[in-house]
């Protein structure tokens, strides 16, 4: 370096004004980079944010990141993005956010080079300020005293999530965190570190790019149309393994590709996803397993690229158009971008290989890569071809190439990667299994006893009626069947109501089937009706125009309707009701096992079940009665041990209800809901939030044909009650004689 540079780098170290000796051993290299990137007046700014860091008090780690990680970002969203930059810090130093700063600035350079635009990136710092203002809290409510527990662990996770999502998506995914967990610092942390499972299920609604889930039917219908193969199309998540990304592959439970995929070399994601289907289907027809015990990772990966481009070359004979479509997404590596002497270049080599093998006008000098080019379009001149003959072309090529580097642990990755391939598991097996091999064929793990009687959780969603979206797998629904009791008590409430029981009986006889109802007057039919046959005879012989309509037919005049009866089994329910001795609890047996009697007596499917909540992560749905079941001592049994605790989550109990409702192949479907208050749980602060979100799976309900109907006990049900049901509902003034109320309701719906 000459003495005037050096005098130069002196002034500008003068300039910085710290004493930092980290800063000092890093800063020639990096005010090199940064004369060559800014402008003058930027070398200005530059030189005076890094001395304003260095007199921060948070020490030298925010200095160093500046000076590192500030030109590349300047280089891509401009110098003049500085001063809102430097505000931001500002912000955070003057609030107790001061840790926050170090991460900010170290993943701002990855986060400028995603954004690219200095607008962009102003849209990222708001985010970041509300962020900050919404999550710093206070004890008193006059001045900020605890930092954000999720802003550290934002800025860590920024660069993955704008990988993902453009900067509207981003500001989604983060006001969804914000809503709901601004009052849990644990969760939220959780969240904005992307543990949890409600922040990667926002992340999979907010991506960008060709979703499977929208495009599912249209690729099943081009396996079927196109290539006469089927099998079920399974997504895999690409969001959260950022070391090694998931590739394709297909085993015996189906074909796993990636949930979203992006355009790229303009061909659309929807074409990526025909593609890798296309690949996928070719191995299924025409390759076969190779016992792969003696042959070394490099031996098994030629064989994989070249069998991959016979399986192609055999795709593109079938349809031609594919050829553009596999160049279009294959890289294309540069013949020297590889260095033998400081790397390993095997994959680049097999990639060149791979590329030229496909394409005709390829323009790679290699003598050996362009020697069994020729090799292999001569064997696949020949009318059959097999795994075993293109394996032995590939350890041929192996043999003939093999380079001291190639053992080197630095690999060269650069465009090696065909992603449309999938990872050529099936090509494999192995006779004796180590450690490391994961056999294609293996049977699935056996489960135990414990694991087969508990039953994992069904997950529901749950509306946000302040955001208008549904939160994703928000709720966990365990289902279980009702522990039994004594059937004898339940047969004491039936005899203590026999004479109600009498008066519903008369009422039941007239809603019982008729079975066939004669219908006549009908010009074709079943049988003749000899009446009106007489009379027309009479009538003709009278000269008269005799009536044509001399047959009669039947219909059957049956009912075909399916109920469920589903009981908010919360601990209000054990209170008791005034005026009387007994609880709402104890009435509500009585209601229910007269209305399992009458709906006994008319035929009817019925289940009956309980719920009731304690937090989203933990819904109690009891089963009572199954459709399947009369109404003998084991319901009645069941019915009898009813217990009332915790609180109400309609809106999940609803939608679990609706599950096994709908599948019922009946004419009517029928869902009964019997409440003493209005949905609440404990973790939910907003009164409205459940009220909502109960309302939102009405809708949903009524959208499937499933009729649903409330029966409150709740004097003040008029206040929430039509906001959930519209007028389906009915309030029971008097709890005392909900036992004759139930049953006389339910026939009056369905008469």
């Amino acid at each position: 370096m000459s003495p005037v540079m050096d005098e130069a780098m002196a002034a500008y170290w003068a300039r910085l004004d710290t004493r930092f000796p980290q800063a000092e051993e890093i800063f020639e290299a990096c005010m090199t980079e940064a004369l060559a990137t800014l402008t003058p007046d930027g070398i200005d700014a530059y030189l005076e944010v890094g001395r304003s860091l260095g007199k921060l008090g948070r020490g030298v780690e925010p200095l160093l990141i500046f000076l590192e990680e500030w030109p590349s970002v300047a280089r891509a969203v401009g110098e003049d993005r500085l001063p809102a930059i430097m505000e931001l810090v500002r912000r955070l130093q003057k609030s107790p956010n001061g840790k926050a700063i170090a991460p900010f600035l170290q993943t701002l350079a990855p986060v400028a080079k995603r954004l690219q635009t200095g607008e962009q990136l102003q849209h990222y710092l708001d985010i970041v300020l509300d962020f900050m203002e919404r999550t710093t809290s206070s004890i008193h409510g006059f001045h900020t005293t605890y930092p954000s527990p999720g802003l550290p662990d934002f800025f860590v996770q920024a660069p993955t999530l704008l990988a993902q999502l453009n900067v509207n998506g981003l500001r989604q995914w983060v006001e969804y965190g914000l809503r709901n967990y601004t009052t849990h610092p644990e969760r939220q942390k959780d969240y904005f570190s992307l543990q949890s499972a409600d922040a990667r299920a926002v992340l999979q609604r907010e991506r960008r790019g060709t979703l499977l889930v929208d495009v599912e039917r249209r690729l099943d219908l081009y396996l079927r149309g196109l290539w006469r193969d089927a099998d079920l199309l399974i997504p895999y998540s690409t969001a959260f393994d950022e070391l090694r990304k998931p590739v394709p592959y297909y085993d015996r439970l189906g074909i796993r590709l990636p949930d979203v995929q992006d355009d790229v070399n303009g061909v659309s994601g929807l074409d990526r996803y025909r593609a890798m289907l296309a690949h996928m289907v070719g191995h299924r027809r025409w390759s076969t397993s190779q016992v792969a015990d003696n042959w070394s990772p490099f031996q098994r990966m030629a064989v994989e690229f070249f069998e991959d481009c016979r399986i192609e070359t055999l795709l593109i004979r079938e349809y031609p158009g594919l050829r553009q479509l596999f160049l279009s997404l294959h890289p294309k590596p540069a013949e020297d971008a590889c260095d033998p002497e400081a790397s390993s270049c095997l994959r680049h080599r097999l990639a060149m290989l791979s590329r030229s093998l496909l394409d005709p006008d390829h323009d790679y000098r290699d003598a050996d890569l362009n020697d069994f080019v020729m090799r292999f379009h001569v064997l696949m001149e020949q009318d059959e071809t097999s795994t075993r003959d293109i394996a032995t072309l590939a350890l041929a090529y192996v043999a003939k190439t093999r380079r001291p580097s190639d053992q080197f642990a630095k690999v060269y990755f650069d465009d090696t990667v065909i992603d449309y391939r999938d990872d050529n598991r099936h090509l494999w097996r192995f006779i004796e299994h180590g450690d490391e091999e994961d056999s294609f064929d293996d049977k699935p793990r056996q489960q135990s006893e414990e694991e087969i009687q508990g039953l994992p959780p069904r997950h529901y969603p749950e509306w946000d009626y302040v955001s208008q979206t549904y939160r994703p797998d928000w709720t966990s629904v365990y289902e279980t069947l009702h522990p039994a009791g004594d059937a004898a008590d339940i047969e004491r409430l039936l005899q203590k109501h026999a004479p109600l029981a009498k008066r519903l009986k008369k009422l039941l006889d007239l809603l019982k089937p008729q079975e066939k109802v004669r219908i006549r007057y009908q010009e074709e039919g079943g049988e003749l009706d000899l009446d009106v046959a007489i009379r027309s005879l009479i009538d003709l012989k009278s000269g008269a125009a005799p009536d044509p309509r001399i047959n009669m037919s039947h219909r059957t005049d049956g009912r075909d309707i399916a109920v469920t009866l589903l009981i908010d089994l919360s601990a209000s329910l054990n209170e008791k009701v005034a005026g009387s001795e007994q609880t709402i609890l104890e009435l509500s047996q009585e209601a229910v096992s007269l209305l399992a009697w009458a709906i006994e007596q008319l035929g009817d499917p019925l289940a009956i079940s309980g719920f009731h909540s304690n937090t989203r992560h933990d819904v109690r749905y009891l089963h009572i009665k199954g459709f399947g079941e009369h109404w003998g001592d084991e319901v009645k049994a069941r019915l009898a041990a009813m217990q009332a605790g915790y609180s109400t989550r309609m809106g999940a109990s609803l939608r679990h209800a609706a599950h096994y409702l709908s599948a019922r192949q009946s004419d009517k479907k029928l869902l009964l809901i019997l409440t003493d208050g209005e949905p609440a749980d404990v973790d939910v602060q907003d009164g409205r939030l459940l009220i909502e979100d109960a309302r939102q799976a009405v809708k949903e309900l009524d959208r499937e044909g499933i009729f649903t109907y409330c029966i409150s006990l709740d004097p003040r049900a008029d206040e929430y009650v039509s906001d959930i049901f519209g007028h389906q509902f009915t309030v029971v003034d008097n709890i005392a004689r909900l036992p004759e109320k139930l049953p006389e309701l339910f026939m009056a719906l369905t008469k």
